[in-house]
């Protein structure tokens, strides 16, 4: 089959297309022959040997990639047999292997594929739209609400933005550069800026004087600076990300005047955003949850596609914030 190989850790171009053997599902998994594999910024840190909590370092020679779709085309020994033949989703957790025309899953990790949803979809969702799902738990949004939506054009933001706005909600999406603004507005921004011009707080300010209600954060550094001195009394600040780079640190007399304000500033990944699930298995239920919006079109991730065999561009565009919403492999 054809894969795609990370033998050393680096930049993009470390990403290889070769030809490897077929994987061989154990007891209790199938094999997917991969319509589609997902690439999360995650995996480009671990290219490069930097360890991005919680996922660790893979041993190296790696496939990369953690979410897949397809259709199972072997079993394991003792694996169900109606899962052969079944078109299903999964997210691999700590095991890479998606960056491939064939990858393993155990059945645990399985979710069929709803009527309606392409491969590519269905591996947004499992990924991008199960932490979506998890951060707007922390969000209270409503009709009275305001979001402010940071990288409204990516794969979160966009699913963000949707969100918000079936729940009634005045949104602003922050984009960088026009043709993401653009894409913000489309999928429904009442109000959509550009964070590289040197005026989108005041004209923000000049629309919504009296301030978002929460700030949706995974940029980090100044945008999120400036986005905090735009918020209302009493918001939430839900972090999610740093993809600036930087993560926002605070001097006392900010954080002095956000405690003046009563704004609250929340973590809402990892352990934080699995216990206000409230289940045994708080990530299946947020896949299925999530799953289930794209199945109704209430949610629709935005997708960029690329063939397996261009894994590094794809990785390179990404890094570069050259892409908008999720950035999907077809081999």
């Amino acid at each position: 089959m054809k894969a795609i190989r990370l033998h050393a850790f680096g930049p993009a171009d470390h990403l290889t297309y070769e030809t490897t053997p077929r994987p061989v599902p154990a007891p209790g998994q199938v094999r997917i022959k991969v319509a589609a594999a997902g690439v999360h910024l995650l995996d480009t840190s671990l290219r490069q040997g930097i360890q991005g909590p919680p996922a660790p370092l893979p041993e190296l020679p790696t496939i990369p990639g953690r979410e897949v779709a397809g259709t199972v085309d072997a079993l394991g020994p003792g694996t169900d047999p109606d899962w052969l033949g079944r078109t299903v989703v999964a997210h691999l957790g700590f095991n890479p292997g998606g960056y491939a025309e064939h990858a393993v899953a155990d059945t645990t990790r399985l979710h069929p594929v709803p009527d309606g949803l392409d491969p590519a979809e269905a591996v947004a969702m499992i990924g991008t739209g199960r932490t979506t799902l998890g951060i707007l738990q922390f969000a209270g949004l409503g009709p009275h609400s305001t979001a402010l939506v940071t990288a409204a054009a990516g794969g979160i933001g966009t699913l963000l933005v949707q969100y918000a706005k079936n729940a009634g909600a005045t949104v602003i999406a922050l984009a960088g550069g026009p043709a993401k603004t653009a894409r913000a507005t489309a999928n429904g921004a009442d109000l959509a800026l550009d964070y590289t011009t040197p005026d989108w707080a005041h004209t923000l300010r000049t629309h919504h004087p009296h301030g978002a209600t929460v700030l949706f954060d995974s940029v980090g550094g100044t945008t999120a600076r400036t986005a905090l001195t735009l918020l209302a009394p009493g918001a939430r600040h839900l972090v999610y990300g740093w993809s600036s780079g930087t993560p926002l640190t605070l001097a006392p007399a900010e954080q002095a005047d956000l405690d003046a304000r009563h704004i609250t500033t929340h973590h809402v990944l990892g352990p934080a955003m699995l216990q206000a699930v409230g289940a045994p298995d708080p990530l299946r239920v947020l896949e299925t949850r999530a799953l289930t919006e794209a199945a109704t079109g209430r949610l629709r991730p935005a997708l960029q596609r690329y063939p397996l065999a261009e894994a590094a561009r794809a990785h390179h565009d990404l890094e570069t914030r050259a892409t908008t919403g999720k950035v999907v492999l077809e081999p």
